[in-house]
């Protein structure tokens, strides 16, 4: 099976939409399963795509003189 690269804002949404599926219980064995291992595909991927921005973030944050990343706090704002 190939793996779809979908964007981080799309893996969400059908995530969440995977989970209020299997929630409400009334599909079939086999087709829960399938959705379970979308699931999980969809989950790597965007943990992937996380962490990658959170690297280049850090890259990012290097050039600039900066050596940590800070932690963020919307109280901030």
């Amino acid at each position: 099976m190939t793996e779809q690269k979908t964007s981080f804002e799309s893996a969400m949404k059908e995530l969440e939409e995977i989970v209020v599926e299997m929630e409400k219980g009334d599909i079939p064995l086999e087709l829960s399963l399938k959705k379970f291992e979308r699931g999980i595909q969809l989950a790597r991927q965007s943990q992937q795509q996380l962490k990658a921005a959170e690297q280049k973030v850090q890259i990012l944050m290097q050039s600039n003189g900066e050596d940590t990343l800070n932690a963020f706090d919307s109280d901030e704002l």
